[in-house]
Order: C-alpha cells, then sequence, then structure tokens
C-alpha cells in the first residue's frame, strides 16, 4: 500500500512538473513571438508568399469551424491588401476523405483570391511539419504565417530557430473555444516545440521540390 502511494505521489509531482514547464514554454513562445505578429497588413513585409496552417474545416458542432473560417478570412484579407502574391495552405490529408488544403483552397477562391495564386501542401500534419515543409519543399526562407495568435506564437518560434524569416498575421481568435481541451493543448503544444527544436526533429514527410510561382500550382 505504501508503495502503491509512493508511486501515485511521483505520478502527480511529474504531472505537476510538466504542467509548470508547459506554461512556462508558452508563456515564453508568445514573448519570444510578439515583435513579430500583427493584425494590421501595413506594418508586415512585402514578401512572395503567406503559409496559411490548416485547421479541420468542419468543428465539432457540426458546423464550419471558426478557426479554419477566420484563418482564410485573415489570408484572403492579406492578399488582397498586396502583401503576398501566393498563399501556401498547409494542413492534413492523411486520409482519403479528409482533405484541409483542397478545403482551404475552396474557400480561399470563394473569398476572391484566383485559383494561380494559391498552392496546397498535403502533409502539413501539425505545425513543425508546415514550417520545415515550406522551406525544404517549396523553397521559402522568407514568408507570413496565418494563424490565430496562441498558433503564430508557435510558428514564428519554430520558423526562426530553422532560419527561416518568419512573420505572423494573426487571424481573429475564437471567443469561446469548443472545449477546455481545445483551449489548453497550447501548452504541451509549446512544450513540444521546445523539444523538436532541441531534437531537430524532420517533417514526417519530404517530397519533391514544388517551385511556387514557376511550377504551377497543384
Amino acid at each position: 500500500m505504501r508503495l502503491m502511494l509512493y508511486a501515485v505521489l511521483a505520478l502527480g509531482a511529474i504531472a505537476l512538473l510538466m504542467s509548470v514547464l508547459s506554461w512556462v514554454a508558452e508563456r515564453r513562445l508568445e514573448a519570444l513571438a510578439a515583435s513579430y505578429i500583427t493584425d494590421d497588413p501595413a506594418r508586415l513585409p512585402d514578401v512572395p508568399v503567406a503559409l496559411v496552417l490548416g485547421a479541420a474545416p468542419i468543428g465539432p458542432e457540426g458546423g464550419p469551424n471558426r478557426y479554419f473560417v477566420y484563418r482564410l478570412d485573415a489570408a484572403a484579407a492579406l492578399y488582397k491588401a498586396g502583401k503576398v502574391k501566393y498563399l501556401l495552405v498547409s494542413g492534413d490529408n492523411s486520409r482519403r476523405n479528409y482533405d484541409e488544403p483542397t478545403a482551404m483552397r475552396g474557400g480561399l477562391i470563394e473569398r476572391g483570391v484566383p485559383a494561380e495564386a494559391i498552392y496546397r501542401d498535403f502533409a502539413g500534419f501539425r505545425t513543425l511539419d508546415s514550417i520545415l515543409r515550406a522551406e525544404s519543399v517549396f523553397g521559402q526562407t522568407r514568408l507570413i504565417v496565418v494563424s490565430q495568435r496562441f498558433h503564430l506564437s508557435r510558428a514564428i518560434f519554430l520558423a526562426r530557430e530553422q532560419g527561416i524569416e518568419a512573420w505572423g498575421f494573426e487571424a481573429q481568435d475564437v471567443k469561446r473555444a469548443y472545449s477546455l481541451m481545445t483551449e489548453l493543448r497550447r501548452y504541451p503544444s509549446a512544450l513540444r516545440a521546445y523539444v523538436d527544436v532541441w531534437f531537430d526533429t524532420p517533417p514526417k514527410y519530404t517530397g519533391a521540390r514544388i517551385v511556387i510561382g514557376k511550377d504551377p500550382p497543384n
């Protein structure tokens, strides 16, 4: 019984430590990235490509995912402001009937972005993959990342640690998260970003090079 109690206390101490480290990591990422993030296109440099980070098109309530909708709104506004020439939409297409990049492309076309200005990355399974593949597959070393602020902090950190000059264009945030898990997962994700940098984690997939602006949109 005493050994079981010690084991429970040890697990609780580890869980508490990981929670504190995750919170500190998230706060640190936000501070490091703050000067690179804005919701005003005029404060961003002109670069060829903006990377739009993926999200599920349909939310848990069964309607359009507000994170997804607001990211596309922001990406279209950035394009129409003339800050970028192309949009690289990166998301998950790991299942035949689930295709974030194509849904993002369709939503951007509905918002007035021409199809020839949109490239798709079908292997953006998580933020790290999207950032690393933007450089290794699509050849971008300067880019604007589009997402909500909590997500941008992590993306900007990963990009700049990789040597990519990155800025963030902040999409409208969701006023009330879909669930407590949706709200809290940013903290372990922030800690994981540090681990990925420390261990130089590669993307899950690489792939043939695609030259944005020269190769036809995929």
